[in-house]
């Protein structure tokens, strides 16, 4: 809970009084904007969440554990020395937003809807996993992975920004 309150603080301060220039800015061709990553962002809100209400329909499994702490998925999940490249293609930017403020607007709601959902849920978020194998996460770790995707974004967003080119204002 601390972790997806936290990140939302993260990810919303990060966009929080940009400019035009600043919000489109893109370091070199083949790197994101601020735009880019707000977007993949807010979009990767509704695509955790919707796989967490679709793993609680898949058979429990109450004998089975989770082969990785949570804090290792975390960990992994912010770690930015392995470059990613997105594997679902509705999460790719394609310009949605226009703002901040609207793609903001956009998270605070998702993001506000997840931590309602864990702060009053009575699923077995730890006995529903994604696939067979070490490599599973279970529903819970899912919601890990959400705030730790966010954490990961924000310190993208924090190199664009401390890219000599970047515009002042």
């Amino acid at each position: 809970m601390s972790q997806l309150h936290a990140t939302r603080k993260m990810f919303l301060d990060a966009l929080s009084g940009l400019s035009d220039a600043q919000w489109r800015f893109k370091p070199s061709p083949d790197r994101w904007s601020i735009a880019e990553c707000a977007e993949h962002v807010a979009l990767t809100e509704d695509f955790i969440f919707q796989r967490v209400q679709q793993l609680l329909k898949s058979p429990a499994q109450p004998d089975r554990k989770a082969a990785r702490e949570d804090q290792a998925i975390y960990q992994e999940g912010v770690d930015r020395t392995r470059k990613r490249q997105v594997s679902e293609p509705a999460l790719l930017p394609k310009g949605r937003w226009a703002s901040p403020e609207q793609v903001a607007a956009y998270f605070r709601q998702r993001r506000d809807r997840a931590i309602s959902y864990v702060e009053t849920t009575q699923d077995p978020l730890r006995i529903h996993f994604d696939r067979p194998g070490p490599e599973a996460l279970d529903a819970y770790q899912w919601l890990v992975r959400l705030a730790a995707h966010t954490e990961r974004h924000v310190a993208q967003i924090e190199e664009i920004k401390s890219d000599a080119r970047f515009p002042k204002r």
